[in-house]
């Protein structure tokens, strides 16, 4: 057999075992998946102990050598002010009452803003989606990611009313350094409850949303303070159905 011959011939015993072995991966990390997917129904009347984000804050101050202090109270829907509902409705997914998950004209609008600038497509996300990201997943935005995060977002939306998304939305999203959910922020920034916030305080802690981490109220940076000054605009113009808020 010459040098050649025998190469081919131990290439052709090498392909089925790369292929069977890449399907014994692929089956493997599909049964991994299925084990750890989240049982996303089991929403619609239990209340998350934690979440990906908080566990990854509590992670992060620990490595830093600091004692994590969470602060978060859960409250039901009917106990957050209706105007910070409006607020963080017509800051993050204006449209969120009325799509099914995704935001298809926010979508096309971010594309085209990321092509007219050479870049990445950003600020797309709808409540939903966000929700997805923040209960199980982490801010990373590789395919992957991006992937299990529509497919929660599709499952969210099959399995939980738009009350249920929002009130499980504004109970565990960050307002500020480990302030998480509407009931923890306005204690901690405004010292009442939830249920008793203003609409130029709603309007503060929806601001901070999209930097929680430097942005929240008290905060005296001219970005932020323009930030809060136009959703104020946008809560007196966009129409929101008043059923859903209450």
């Amino acid at each position: 057999m010459t040098p050649r011959s025998a190469t081919s011939s131990s290439r052709s015993r090498l392909w089925p075992r790369l292929v069977a072995l890449a399907v014994v991966a692929a089956v493997a990390f599909a049964a991994w998946q299925a084990i750890t997917w989240p049982k996303v129904s089991a929403l619609a009347t239990r209340s998350p102990a934690s979440t990906a984000f908080i566990d990854r804050y509590r992670a992060l101050e620990r490595d830093a050598g600091r004692v994590p202090r969470v602060q978060r109270t859960w409250v039901p829907y009917g106990r957050i002010a209706t105007s910070l509902k409006r607020a963080v409705v017509v800051a993050e997914d204006a449209s969120f009452f009325s799509h099914r998950g995704f935001a298809t004209a926010e979508i096309r609008e971010a594309i085209d803003k990321a092509v007219r600038d050479f870049g990445l497509p950003r600020g797309a996300s709808t409540i939903t989606q966000q929700l997805a990201k923040n209960l199980w997943l982490s801010p990373s935005r590789n395919p992957l990611r991006k992937a299990k995060e529509a497919m929660l977002t599709w499952q969210l939306e099959k399995a939980l009313s738009k009350r249920r998304i929002l009130e499980l939305y504004l109970n565990i999203v960050e307002f500020g350094p480990g302030v998480y959910g509407a009931e923890a922020a306005s204690r901690r920034y405004f010292g009442k409850p939830a249920a008793e916030l203003t609409e130029e305080e709603a309007a503060q802690l929806a601001a901070g949303l999209p930097r929680p981490s430097i942005w929240h109220p008290g905060v005296r940076t001219i970005a932020y303070q323009r930030y809060v000054q136009d959703i104020r605009r946008r809560m007196e113009r966009i129409a929101l159905p008043t059923r859903q808020l209450e």
